[in-house]
């Protein structure tokens, strides 16, 4: 690797030259493509992510991400029938690594377009042929099968980039940012977010089942890597909602739980049963769904166009057919830092949260505890902030 490599812009096309370098020895090798300044800072924090969902959950692990946050990120746990027709792989014979992806990008079907993947195992062809047809900007992995590589080179008009990890090659124990002429330092988070976070219930339930604690594990350590404030819903070894980089608690939870019941009712008969104008791409008939699934938020204009896309308009969702079908699932939910009103716990039950791990130390701490209380909803305080900025 040479010194430094030129990035194709900064964050924005008019902050030209750009360039990267390495502090030490370069964590990745540029297999194909050229990087951008966002590229990079996404392709970072995903590889740290995926790796330590892989060291943690010895999982094959993914993440699709956007903007310095993830869009989502799972491990690699074989699809239901409904959830791949709602993904629309119902087709693909899928890997466990691939399945990961699938998942990840799955989590936030309209976010994740145009994405950078991450995956913690060797890229296989079985991922290669997924990525091939998904808008994806991106890809870091520790290895890459030769008929993989193949593929990858050739998407994007042979433009796509290609980053190989060195797994073995551990992040600097401090790490640093520039702002304004001055040069801020820490130590690197590596606090372990592992078993010992459900150590510590503070409700009347406590019990946390092995499926519970390792959808927590998922959306905790997702948290680690996004933009604080941030929330996160998981559920079946996904994200299945995140909301981050909001000023008020409230409304990350109100981002989390919204996309987590989008991800819910993604799955509901009547949506899977809508049928489209064939000319329609698969990325606008994710959005269309998604689309159905807030109707009572679109505009005029946007019902009228969502109408002409839909061959056999069943008509919208009712308010009891949202409630119902949520109902049936079970989901968790994790906070970065601690919740400072109730309002957050009766926001989360609505999307069928029943555990939720979050650090504690708020003067409103009794307060939530009641509120799970009353919902039946078990709450550990983990006593771990996980603020990224």
């Amino acid at each position: 690797m040479p010194d430094s490599i030129p990035l194709r812009y900064g964050i924005n096309p008019h902050q030209t030259p750009a360039l990267v370098s390495a502090i030490a020895e370069w964590p990745f090798a540029v297999l194909n493509g050229q990087p951008g300044y966002i590229n990079l800072l996404d392709a970072m924090s995903a590889w740290n992510l995926v790796r330590e969902l892989r060291q943690t959950l010895n999982q094959p692990a993914a993440a699709s991400y956007k903007h310095v946050s993830p869009a989502g990120a799972a491990i690699g746990l074989p699809l239901s029938e409904r959830l791949a027709r709602s993904y629309e792989v119902e087709r693909l014979d899928l890997s466990a690594v691939a399945a990961a992806y699938v998942r990840a990008r799955g989590g936030d079907l309209v976010s994740a377009y145009g994405d950078f993947a991450a995956v913690s195992d060797t890229v296989d062809e079985s991922l290669a042929r997924f990525l091939r047809r998904e808008v994806s900007d991106g890809i870091i992995a520790p290895a890459y099968e030769p008929a993989a590589l193949d593929i990858l080179r050739k998407k994007k008009g042979g433009r796509y980039l290609i980053l190989q990890a060195d797994p073995e090659l551990a992040p600097p124990a401090v790490e640093s940012r520039d702002h304004f002429g001055i040069r801020l330092e820490q130590p690197l988070d590596r606090r372990p977010v592992d078993g010992s976070v459900f150590d510590n219930p503070v409700t009347e339930l406590t019990d946390f089942p092995e499926d519970v604690r390792r959808d927590l594990l998922v959306a905790t350590i997702a948290l680690r890597y996004t933009q604080s404030n941030s929330v996160c819903v998981a559920a079946d070894g996904q994200v299945i909602g995140l909301g981050a980089g909001q000023q008020s608690r409230i409304h990350c939870s109100r981002l989390a739980c919204g996309k987590a019941d989008r991800w819910m009712l993604q799955q509901h008969d009547q949506v899977l049963g809508l049928q489209f104008d064939a000319a329609l791409k698969r990325p606008d008939r994710f959005a269309a769904r998604e689309q159905y699934i807030a109707w009572t938020e679109l505009s005029q204009p946007e019902r009228e166009r969502l109408r002409s896309q839909i061959a056999n308009w069943p008509g919208p969702l009712t308010e009891d057919d949202r409630h119902d079908w949520i109902g049936q699932f079970r989901t968790v939910l994790s906070h970065d830092a601690f919740m400072p009103f109730r309002d957050n716990v009766d926001r989360a039950q609505a999307s069928s949260v029943t555990h939720i791990l979050q650090p504690g130390g708020s003067i409103a701490d009794d307060d939530t505890t009641n509120a799970c209380n009353q919902y039946g909803i078990t709450m550990a305080l983990s006593g771990q902030r996980l603020f990224r900025h």
